[in-house]
């Protein structure tokens, strides 16, 4: 049995676990968030269930219980990330969808989809915490064969084990990847190299044709707030696009000069009208890849509470720590009511605004919340 207390499901260690579900993506095992309601959202009546109770881990294995009740694994190549995605659908299936698509991107995807014709590069930026999460469902048809170079930015906030797994993951996709920071602007002198480097032949070509040589174009795309435009500006030195940690700073595309060898485009961030796919929306609102308003806070951050107690780097531990709060049961929404209650006067939206901005930060040391498919 397990009982759902306010829309969340606390699982009860005694008994066994919910049956497993069928997704569209695999064979879910539940987690102890499961079909969650709203979180703004009055409490429902308690409901017994019947069944297998959820666990973290469904069979067991190399996780052991400790006396708070939750789960702790020995490093991360120990956790099962095929029930984590598993587990973050489930709990993200009764929750308000995550949808966000202000007027001003449908009018730079047109504008981005004519300007990709003359482009000789294309440089796809994503979050390096969320590299799966942070692509466009149509980037691979609308760039063809155009050549394309992978950045990963945020590097600083994934640790060495992760850049190495998407490194190779990519590699063996016949991608070339780099890792960046652009705030620091580390990876952008590499990036500027490369760009020129790839597309070294147009002017081999139009030299042939007897024509003169021109500048590299390069166009630089990628989801909202993932780091394009501080990018261009650790590339050119100097701040020539608007940048903030926010989404839909950029809302018109822009040309840029790097040299006499480089033109870069600047462009808005570029969502689907409509995200399909909730676990990949969730993470950008907790990476803070989406507009604010497009989702509950105190939602995202009680998910982000059971996702980042499984994570044996920050675990259940690291959260009592920084919070001098107990976390004595797995729910994700009661943890985020008793900091409401510890620190803001029972203001869940400041908590919860509280857990995402630590998060953002790095408050919680090297997190991704993805891992290559095997």
């Amino acid at each position: 049995m397990a009982v759902a207390v306010s829309g969340l499901w606390c699982p009860n260690p005694t008994i066994s676990r919910i049956p497993t579900l069928e997704s569209r993506r695999m064979s879910v095992r539940s987690g102890p968030l499961a079909s969650v309601a709203s979180l703004s959202s009055p409490p429902p009546t308690i409901q017994i269930v019947g069944g297998k109770a959820p666990s973290w881990y469904g069979d067991g294995g190399a996780s052991s219980s400790n006396s708070y009740g939750l789960v702790d694994v020995e490093g991360d190549e120990d956790i099962d990330w095929v029930k984590m995605e598993a587990d973050l659908y489930y709990w993200t299936k009764a929750l308000r969808p995550v949808q966000w698509y202000p007027g001003h991107i449908g009018k730079a995807e047109k504008e981005l989809k004519e300007q990709l014709k003359l482009m000789d590069v294309v440089i796809e930026v994503r979050d390096a915490r969320i590299p799966l999460s942070t692509t466009h469902p149509e980037m691979d048809s609308w760039l063809g064969n155009r050549k394309r170079i992978l950045v990963l930015n945020r590097e600083d906030m994934i640790s060495k084990a992760d850049r190495n797994a998407w490194a190779a993951y990519f590699s063996r996709q016949g991608m070339k990847v780099i890792f960046a920071n652009g705030k620091l602007g580390m990876g952008s002198t590499k990036l500027g190299r490369l760009a020129k480097d790839m597309a070294a032949n147009i002017n081999i070509k139009r030299r042939a044709k007897g024509l003169l040589p021109r500048a590299v174009r390069a166009g630089i795309v990628g989801y909202p707030n993932v780091g394009k435009s501080s990018l261009i500006n650790r590339l050119l030195k100097r701040r020539m696009c608007p940048a903030a940690p926010r989404p839909g700073i950029t809302r018109d595309l822009k040309w840029v000069r790097f040299g006499k060898d480089l033109e870069l485009l600047d462009s808005p961030g570029i969502l689907p009208m409509r995200i399909s796919d909730q676990t990949a929306a969730i993470k950008l609102a907790m990476c803070d890849d989406i507009g604010e308003r497009s989702y509950d806070v105190a939602d995202v951050a009680a998910v982000l509470v059971q996702m980042l107690i499984r994570i044996p780097s920050v675990g259940a531990k690291a959260l009592q720590d920084r919070y001098k709060i107990d976390n004595d049961c797995l729910c994700g929404k009661t943890f985020v009511q008793k900091l409401a209650l510890h620190l803001f006067s029972g203001d869940t939206h400041q908590a919860a605004f509280r857990i995402l901005a630590d998060f953002r930060k790095g408050k919680f040391g090297w997190v991704a919340l993805e891992r290559p498919p095997r």
